[in-house]
């Protein structure tokens, strides 16, 4: 009996001591581990990711997911069309693995993301877009100054137009308004909210009265069936050259984007929720978009690549109808 209750005694010494090297390592390493990857058993090719998409480039970005789908087949990329800033929170939501909006992350932004997620998500700009003005087919002004638009926003101007945007906050169209053409002021004219780009471009076509602001990747692509038919039930109006000698107006196609001579030009950014040790789908989603097949997509949707090189060749363009 006395021998069993050594043993017993050093068996506990025993558990003490290794609870207490246990207690010591944890003391020394300071902080808790910090999480090296996402959890996710995806590769660059195959799995299932889920995406945040500013509802403005949903033709493009379903064009964009629909090729590489069908190059890797055991690969599922679900995209989620929202407002703007509703894809930026999204950079918090765990199932959501990229975001693509038209600005990147701020100093600030990356810093206040690699303390809450662990780590940066790495972020770069892949093409250009314009923000089309559409008016009714029987419109009698299709020809405006950024003077117009600015004095339509803020109410001062002698024009009697609805304006129609994908919603009156969080999108990416009406911050760009407020920031880059309001310079900060608010929207004070008639100034009526769609859900989508989709029911901006039909309300402009069944009201005579009405303009209307949409990507230029919901009615640049003349060879899409559906942006042909918008086409036909609305009319794309001319701004007045930004960087020209003379006083000429121009209409956003891809030449007028790319020597940004379109008054109206914004950025497409992906931010990747991923670390750079993790080779996931989202990184290989992102691999595609910013090499030669993702920037060839964005050319034929008639938005300016920013990863390829874009020849600028001498040509005539009428500039009498998109």
């Amino acid at each position: 009996m006395k021998r069993l209750n050594q043993n017993a005694f050093r068996l506990n010494g025993l558990l003490v001591l290794l609870v207490g090297i246990l207690v010591l390592t944890a003391g020394c390493s300071g902080k808790k581990a910090r999480k090296r990857v996402l959890p996710g058993d995806d590769t660059l090719t195959a799995g299932t990711i889920h995406i945040s998409v500013d509802e403005s480039f949903r033709p493009v970005i379903d064009s964009q997911i629909r090729v590489f789908l069908s190059q890797h087949p055991d690969a599922h990329i679900f995209p989620h069309y929202k407002p703007e800033a509703e894809c930026i929170k999204d950079l918090l939501v765990d199932s959501i693995r990229m975001v693509i909006v038209t600005r990147g992350l701020s100093e600030e932004e990356v810093k206040y993301y690699k303390d809450t997620l662990e780590f940066a998500p790495i972020f770069g700009k892949i093409a250009s877009d314009a923000i089309a003005v559409v008016v009714n087919n029987k419109a009698k002004d299709s020809l405006f100054s950024m003077g117009d638009i600015r004095g339509m926003l803020n109410g001062t101007s002698g024009f009697k137009y609805e304006l129609v945007m994908d919603g009156l906050n969080a999108t990416s169209t009406v911050r760009f308004m407020l920031d880059s053409v309001l310079k900060g002021q608010p929207l004070k004219g008639n100034v009526k909210a769609a859900r989508t780009s989709e029911e901006v471009i039909n309300y402009v076509a069944d009201h005579p009265n009405a303009i209307g602001f949409v990507g230029v990747s919901w009615i640049g692509n003349k060879e899409d069936s559906t942006q042909l038919s918008f086409l036909n039930r609305v009319n794309i109006a001319a701004l007045q050259c930004r960087n020209c000698d003379k006083e000429v107006y121009v209409r956003p196609y891809q030449l007028n984007i790319a020597r940004k001579r379109y008054p109206m030009i914004r950025g497409l950014y992906f931010i990747l929720k991923e670390n750079s040790e993790y080779m996931g789908l989202g990184k290989g989603f992102m691999n595609f978009l910013t090499q030669e097949k993702g920037q060839l997509i964005f050319h034929r949707a008639y938005l300016v690549p920013s990863r390829m090189a874009y020849e600028v060749r001498p040509v005539k363009i009428e500039e009498n109808r998109f």
